[in-house]
């Protein structure tokens, strides 16, 4: 298998030591393919069975990493915060 040699800076090195028990090799494997997915998605709108059954087994789909649509903000400004109801204990919801 092939390897990638990266170079960081003396501050992440120390950072990175600390958490010797991570392996560092899998965490850039996955940010690697995590771009990848992200990239087709945007080209082609659509995610392949093995790509999406990565995305589930991590928790993440490329979706996620785009910007937000400004009709979205604009709708979530527009809640009125006061029309929500302060709940202490469960049984309040219940009355």
């Amino acid at each position: 298998m092939p390897t990638l040699t990266i170079p960081i800076d003396d501050d992440l090195y120390d950072k990175v030591q600390i958490h010797s028990w991570v392996k560092w090799s899998k965490v850039a494997q996955e940010g690697i393919r995590k771009r990848k997915i992200l990239e087709i998605y945007i080209r082609n709108k659509t995610v392949s069975k093995e790509d999406a059954d990565f995305c589930e087994m991590n928790d993440w789909h490329p979706v996620d990493e785009l910007p937000m649509k400004q009709e979205l903000i604009e709708k979530i400004q527009k809640i009125d915060k006061n029309s929500y109801v302060t709940v202490n204990k469960v049984s309040d919801i219940f009355k």
